[in-house]
């Protein structure tokens, strides 16, 4: 069991820094993750979780009655001390790996959440930018349009005067 709890935990690892920073295997890793929270794939997740919890809790509890053991007898058995190290040792493995579960998570969360930014601040300055030239445009008609008044009025001026 510590092997594979190792291994799981060591590939979260990776997942958790090629997601961090801007990898090759990032775009593959949010390919995937978004592919696993699709359909059933959120259901799994959660079930392996809480398998993981539950377990988790079971080894918690056998080390609660071994450290009762420990403090009703007085004395430690060689056995439970290994017994106390091993739940231990399991514990903190699969705490770290649901952590770790946690963690991508979050980080596919933010990821999807910022792509969706960048992609409105881009259609954003799209559009005021096309504001802008449309205002620069508009002003110069007017620019253009009050030159043309002051020389009609120049006009109708001289043509009064004869």
């Amino acid at each position: 069991m510590f092997q594979l709890l190792f291994i799981v935990i060591f590939v979260e690892m990776v997942v958790i820094v090629s997601l961090s920073f801007k990898t090759p295997l990032r775009k593959l890793i949010l390919l995937i993750l978004d592919r696993v929270k699709r359909g059933s794939g959120p259901v799994v997740v959660k079930t392996v979780a809480g398998t993981v919890a539950v377990v988790m809790l079971s080894y918690v509890y056998s080390m609660m009655m071994i450290k009762k053991r420990w403090i009703e007898d007085g004395n430690v058995s060689q056995t439970d001390e290994i017994l106390m190290a091993k739940n231990l040792l399991e514990t903190t493995l699969m705490g770290g790996l649901l952590f770790h579960a946690y963690i991508i998570d979050k980080l596919h969360h933010y990821i999807k959440e910022l792509r969706i930014r960048r992609k409105t601040m881009e259609t954003a300055k799209k559009q005021g930018q096309g504001f802008e030239d449309a205002g620069r445009s508009g002003t110069d008609k007017v620019t253009a349009l009050q030159e043309e008044i002051a020389t009609l009025r120049a006009r109708i001026r001289q043509l009064e005067s004869d």
